[in-house]
């Protein structure tokens, strides 16, 4: 009798000993499989913009992002325009202050715009600082400033207008060719600095210059002011967005 228990004995001793083999075995497998997961999750943290989804969009601006200058700046100016584009759902935050200097947004439009984990920023902060007499390097030290806190605070597509060729605005009809080539000299300069800081923070560019500065080449695009866009000039303006918003790259 103890012959024939002893090789059972060590038969279920055995098949004790595989199964905590095989089990151990399947959790070093799981947990192997489960780490390529895991840092997959950690490195795919920046957001997909325009997959179809609803975009949060919110624009940096002055009276051109408030529509001046239009019939119904609520929905005629270049910000709304644009967001008729993004899918539906999306969300519009127009941020845009009637008369504001780039260094004034710093404090009353930038706070508000990192508060909403946007997917899209436009901004187009340049025209009142340039005519008003903000100094080169005052205004590009803010420059730097906002892009650099945009591109480190959100993952936001970030989209930047520079200065078309205001030398063609009604409002500077009366300056002297003398005056009107000295200030295009000074927009060519202040539109190189604002596309090499485009360039460093990853910022895609809308090149109202360009192209013989369309915006301001037309008459039919410039509101009675003579300066800020008409109906018309403001579904350019937003086409001129949207193309560089369109095609793009992601952050």
């Amino acid at each position: 009798m103890p012959h024939r228990t002893r090789p059972i004995h060590f038969f279920c001793i055995l098949l004790v000993f595989t199964f905590i083999l095989t089990a151990c075995s399947n959790v070093s497998s799981q947990s192997s499989n489960a780490h390529p997961v895991q840092q997959k999750r950690t490195t795919q943290s920046m957001p997909i913009f325009m997959s179809g989804g609803p975009v949060t969009y919110v624009a940096l601006g002055a009276s051109d992002a408030v529509g001046i200058g239009s019939n119904i700046p609520g929905s005629q100016g270049y910000v709304p325009l644009v967001a008729a584009h993004l899918p539906k759902k999306s969300h519009l935050i127009n941020l845009g202050i009637s008369g504001i200097q780039l260094h004034q947004a710093l404090s009353q439009e930038l706070p508000l715009a990192l508060s909403t984990s946007p997917n899209l920023i436009t901004i187009w902060l340049v025209a009142n600082d340039f005519i008003g007499g903000v100094t080169y390097d005052n205004y590009f030290h803010d420059l730097n400033f906002l892009l650099q806190d945009v591109h480190v605070s959100t993952h936001a597509r970030i989209v930047m207008a520079n200065l078309p060729d205001l030398t063609r605005l009604p409002t500077f009809a009366n300056d002297t060719p003398s005056q009107k080539a000295q200030m295009l000299i000074a927009i060519q300069k202040w539109n190189k600095e604002i596309a090499q800081l485009a360039k460093k923070y990853g910022v895609a560019l809308v090149d109202l210059f360009s192209q013989g500065s369309q915006i301001t080449a037309h008459p039919e695009y410039i509101s009675g002011d003579g300066f800020h866009p008409s109906p018309a000039g403001y579904v350019q303006l937003a086409n001129y967005f949207w193309q560089v918003i369109e095609g793009g790259e992601k952050r």
